[in-house]
């Protein structure tokens, strides 16, 4: 079951990584074809702000990715459930501030892997 939650860990810190791409260096560009109900004369104003959200989106993936990293389990455990909650907030917050869809596609998988890494924690 770990080797699963650290599959999901890794597409939620993904996900991250495409976010921060989009945001911060493809706004102009890709992201008018992603979101297409923003409107479109809207987005050369609303560089720099996208640019900020993609910089939180690339911490929160680092996060994902350290907690990947550390050998003690335990902080593993902890440290993964500190960033992947951050992730499940932020999307949550979305879901009910723009559009639910942000629900399915960051939220979702987090909290999938929250729940499958506190069955680890308090299964061992």
């Amino acid at each position: 079951m770990l080797l699963i939650t650290k599959i999901i860990i890794a597409i939620v810190a993904l996900l991250h990584f495409y976010f921060l791409w989009l945001e911060m260096f493809a706004w102009t560009t890709k992201a008018r074809k992603v979101f297409l109900n923003f409107p479109q004369d809207l987005f050369e104003p609303t560089k720099s702000m996208a640019a900020n959200q993609g910089l939180y989106n690339g911490f929160l993936a680092a996060g994902l990715v350290w907690s990947l990293l550390i050998q003690d389990m335990q902080w593993q455990i902890y440290t993964a459930l500190f960033f992947l909650s951050c992730v499940a907030i932020a999307g949550i917050y979305g879901a009910i501030s723009v559009s639910k869809k942000i629900f399915t596609i960051q939220a979702l998988p987090a909290l999938i892997a929250i729940i499958l890494l506190l069955a680890t924690l308090y299964s061992s």
